[in-house]
């Protein structure tokens, strides 16, 4: 069933149907569950928007010497969902996360995936970082201190800001490390930070296809 909605929503996406209403359509018709209808709006495109971000999608390879625009609490979301099993590889080949969560919580372990962020910026060689915190999430002012001490102990040269729309700022950077459509539909380059900083400790995103096989084999 999930893959006869996949379908469905898929054709009348490349029809250029809005997807709330696509979504709309196909969740009620074929009776999704919160989770399904979650999964099919986080990961699936038409084919003209997967081929338009998978050529602004950067390799670490590209990364050298690039000033990296960062959308923070999207990065340590999707991170935090990676380690606990809870991501997935979408169609335009970006990591997201299936939290139904809202807005950043801090947490014990908000320290040590800044730092996992910081090496791995370090290994990129990137010229600088700024990161951007909305500046009403609450303890946002917490996070970014943690974030300057985690990416000064790398001596990175970084900035980073709290600021009212972190997606209006980003907006403005040639490469970004985000996977919030509004901003990548608005920028040239693209770089999948929380997938490449979730590779390097192991963490996995699951696959959209392999599940949709899973959900019907001898169809999909």
């Amino acid at each position: 069933m999930l893959a006869e909605a996949y379908r469905d929503l898929k054709y009348l996406l490349n029809r250029g149907y809005r997807k709330g209403y696509a979504l709309d359509f196909v969740a009620n018709h074929y009776r999704l569950t919160r989770g399904e209808r979650y999964l099919l709006a986080r990961c699936v495109f038409s084919d003209g928007w997967v081929g338009e971000v998978r050529k602004k999608l950067l390799s670490p390879e590209e990364m050298e010497g690039r000033v990296l625009g960062i959308d923070g609490f999207n990065v340590l979301i999707t991170l935090e969902s990676l380690l606990e099993g809870r991501a997935i590889l979408c169609e335009d080949g970006l990591v997201r996360d299936l939290k139904y969560q809202g807005r950043y919580r801090l947490n014990e372990g908000t320290g040590r995936l800044l730092g996992n962020i910081a090496q791995a910026l370090q290994e990129l060689g990137i010229e600088k970082a700024v990161v951007f915190y909305g500046s009403a999430v609450p303890r946002s002012g917490e996070v970014k201190k943690l974030t300057e001490e985690a990416f000064g102990r790398k001596w990175l040269e970084v900035e980073v800001k709290l600021v009212r729309s972190p997606d209006f700022e980003l907006k403005r950077f040639e490469t970004v490390a985000t996977a919030d459509i509004g901003i990548i539909s608005k920028v040239p380059h693209v770089f999948d930070l929380a997938a490449y900083v979730g590779g390097l400790s192991g963490w996995k995103a699951s696959d959209l296809f392999e599940l949709l096989e899973k959900t019907c084999p001898e169809r999909y």
